[in-house]
């Protein structure tokens, strides 16, 4: 009877042991001036969606259910396009060779990066959110995307992508990052386009209103070993999924171990969507250094995009005349 009296103590002594080191906070490592260490090389490579898909309810997948969403997405996006067709011009210019599957990412069971609203959906857009996205729907028809360089959409033309933020959603490839970590500064280079942000953290009040910029004006702080920065002055040209030039984005980054930053984003547009939202992903470490991203190397992609419709313009025409003589 003793003796098991003291079996059960040593098992209940092991399994508060591992309770205690489970719920040991990680502690991240310092810079030299004391702040939590963010450097390094890092990627939100991700197949998960920024909202729900319509199928699923829930809101975290097994395992096995992420890993089969995330081989069905590698397949689809490994597809090629019907060949000779503008699609195709585009897809060999930008995709070719390309596949984020084999990249270094954290499996996210999340099955949205939306986690408010619960739904896992944007919320609805407000009267006037609803009367922009009519009219750019409206005037991209008029024009058409590939009727000049001007008319095509900014990724295209490798002005500005998605992952530049904020805020920092993936993009389809390069989606890498580099933080350096100075006395009163954070910067986060992009490799994609290379997009380089600065973000004081000494407290510095935002740039008037007049100064409009297309990743907007950052300014951070730290709330214990989280970075947070808020970001204003967008200059709307850039539009997060509709969103004007009144968008206001809060990011924290939190180091939750020693390969692993937890990202989380607030959106706030009053002029766009009827409340806030907000979505999180992981940032995983990578290998270094970044690369040059020479999207338009010689500007030879977006002129055979344009001699591609051109072409088909020309053919259509073409048919339509024989198709009329007959």
């Amino acid at each position: 009877m003793r003796n098991r009296a003291l079996i059960l103590l040593l098992v209940f002594a092991v399994m508060a042991g591992i309770a205690a080191a489970q719920a040991k906070k990680y502690t991240p490592p310092r810079t030299p001036d004391g702040q939590p260490d963010l450097q390094g090389f890092w990627t939100n490579n991700s197949y998960t969606s920024l909202e729900r898909p319509r199928n699923v309810t829930k809101e975290f997948y097994t395992k096995a259910e992420a890993l089969e969403a995330e081989k069905k997405a590698a397949a689809q996006e490994s597809e090629q396009t019907t060949p000779g067709t503008v699609e195709d011009v585009h897809y060999d210019f930008t995709q070719f060779g390309l596949d984020r599957s084999q990249s270094a990412h954290e499996l996210n069971l999340r099955t949205s990066l939306i986690v408010d609203p619960a739904d896992g959906k944007l919320p609805p857009l407000t009267a006037e959110g609803q009367k922009r996205a009519a009219e750019r729907a409206e005037e991209e028809k008029r024009i058409g995307r590939w009727d000049s360089a001007q008319s095509n959409q900014l990724d295209d033309r490798c002005v500005i992508f998605v992952g530049a933020g904020p805020p920092m959603l993936p993009a389809g490839y390069n989606s890498n990052y580099q933080i350096v970590q100075s006395p009163g500064y954070v910067m986060i280079l992009f490799e994609q386009a290379h997009d380089v942000r600065v973000i004081p953290l000494n407290g510095q009040p935002h740039a008037p209103r007049e100064v409009r910029q297309w990743l907007g004006d950052g300014r951070g702080h730290w709330e214990g070993d989280t970075l947070v920065v808020e970001t204003t002055n967008f200059n709307g040209k850039n539009p997060l999924r509709g969103s004007s030039q009144n968008m206001r984005v809060t990011e924290r980054f939190t180091r939750v171990s020693e390969t692993q930053i937890q990202y989380r984003f607030t959106v706030e547009d009053e002029s766009t969507w009827t409340r806030p939202w907000t979505a999180e992903l992981p940032m995983a470490k990578t290998v270094g250094p970044l690369f040059e991203h020479a999207c338009h190397e010689g500007n030879y992609g977006l002129y055979n995009t344009l001699v591609g419709a051109r072409l088909e313009e020309k053919k259509a025409a073409e048919a339509a005349a024989k198709k009329g003589s007959k």
